[in-house]
């Protein structure tokens, strides 16, 4: 039977995100930026200096699959309980059920961290990624049209939400 672990992110591990992440900025309209991120970026991104806010390396049988993270929502106190979570595998691992592991795994540690409220901002072109987040009792609760540009055209994103 196949393993999926999760492990807090090093250093050493970062440069391996990042080509993940690169592939799906230069690949797709999951991520908005429109050019590859540098390593610099990269790791503001992935490393907060709260405990509270984490990144975790998944993997699978030993081999790195990506990364799930849980990072603040907005800056101001009072969103202090809601957490903004992000997912990003290897590509290929759709149908693996690694995205469905790294959301029940944000969310355990997510409850032990006190909060309250998870939130996924994901590009309304991005079916696969929604269909994991409502499969796992996230719901729909905004829609913002065309608030992005990329690849000469307009881009939705939705915000999918649970109180966890």
């Amino acid at each position: 039977m196949s393993a999926i672990m999760f492990k807090t992110i090093e250093a050493s591990d970062i440069p391996a995100l990042m080509d993940i992440y690169n592939y799906f900025v230069m690949n797709s309209t999951a991520s908005f930026h429109t050019e590859p991120v540098t390593i610099t970026e990269f790791t503001e991104s992935v490393v907060h200096p709260n405990s509270r806010f984490q990144t975790f390396v998944i993997t699978l049988d030993g081999e790195l699959q990506g990364y799930v993270q849980v990072m603040p929502h907005k800056k101001k106190q009072a969103y202090a309980t809601t957490g903004e979570v992000t997912i990003y595998l290897q590509p290929g691992c759709v149908g693996k059920g690694i995205g469905s592991a790294a959301i029940q795994f944000i969310e355990t540690f997510a409850k032990e961290q006190d909060f309250h409220s998870l939130i996924s901002t994901i590009c309304a072109d991005n079916k696969p990624s929604i269909h994991m987040f409502s499969k796992n009792g996230y719901t729909q609760c905004a829609h913002f049209r065309e608030v992005g540009f990329k690849w000469g055209k307009f881009l939705d994103i939705v915000t999918y939400q649970k109180i966890i």
